[in-house]
């Protein structure tokens, strides 16, 4: 508990300067966290999709448990010393008393904070109504707050993602959701410096942003000067990987030939960085 007190502790300053963004960005293995330990990252978040890919399956509700999920999240604590949050996609399941228990399960991972949507799964309706969505944060912080130390909750509304673009609507529930005690405030696919803006003007919580979609075309500066406190990089990290797998393998198939091997990282550049993450872990 010290460690993980400590960890969670480091990890809710580093929301809060003024002057520098928490760079959070999402590893899918053991292996990638490892490697972006070593190379100076302060912070590492799980992506919900990139941990599927992983294991063959879909980034859809109910594909990954959470048993499954939460035994991924313990396993990367556990490979790395640096603080972990954790994408927990709508809680697993639409009940607030769920949601609440997939917290205390996920803090005693030994997780600094983690995600929850306002997501149903259900395409015909895939966002909670307004009402439910915040009764469902509400419990989450309950559920944080009760806890020996800190755990940052972040809430995310995903209008964006799932073809409602209501900016009106989507402040209006992060306001909500930051009222309720939410620790950072998170609307994926906001797709200009302005909608950014509006939203960090809304809020006195920190707000993150997803890099790797919609807002993949603007930098750290343009970010920092908007107000945002923290970037994750989603499941881009993940599907970059995937992509050069893909066309590497689509060449040996259609080709005939091997010239991706040109381009792949080598084994004295892998090994570096896991040593140095081994170093720093022992």
């Amino acid at each position: 508990m010290p460690l993980t007190k400590q960890k969670a502790e480091h990890f809710a300053r580093l929301h809060n300067r003024e002057d520098k963004i928490l760079i959070l960005p999402n590893a899918w293995d053991t292996g990638s966290a490892r490697m972006m330990q070593a190379m100076g990252f302060e912070a590492i978040a799980t992506t919900s999709a990139g941990y599927a890919f992983t294991v063959g399956k879909r980034d859809w509700p109910g594909e990954v448990s959470r048993k499954e999920a939460l035994a991924h999240c313990a396993a990367m604590v556990k490979a790395t010393p640096l603080p972990v949050s954790a994408d927990l996609e709508n809680g697993y399941g639409a009940k607030p008393e769920t949601v609440a228990e997939t917290i205390r399960q996920a803090a005693g991972t030994g997780l600094a904070g983690c995600t929850i949507e306002d997501t149903t799964g259900k395409p015909e309706q895939p966002i909670f109504d307004f009402t439910h969505s915040v009764e469902r944060i509400t419990a989450a912080v309950e559920a944080s707050h009760s806890l020996k130390r800190p755990f940052m909750l972040t809430a995310r509304a995903e209008n964006f993602l799932h073809g409602r673009p209501d900016l009106d609507d989507t402040i209006s529930r992060l306001i909500a959701f930051e009222a309720a005690g939410a620790d950072v405030l998170y609307a994926p696919g906001l797709a200009s410096i302005e909608q950014i803006e509006r939203v960090c003007e809304a809020v006195t919580k920190p707000v993150n942003v997803v890099v790797g979609t919609a807002a993949s075309h603007f930098t750290v500066a343009d970010l920092l000067a908007c107000g945002v406190r923290r970037i994750s990089t989603g499941s881009s990290f993940a599907r970059a990987a995937i992509g050069g797998f893909l066309q590497a393998a689509r060449e040996v198939r259609d080709k005939g030939t091997f010239e991706y091997a040109q381009y792949a990282a080598g084994f004295a550049e892998i090994e570096a960085l896991l040593t140095t993450a081994k170093q720093a872990k022992d």
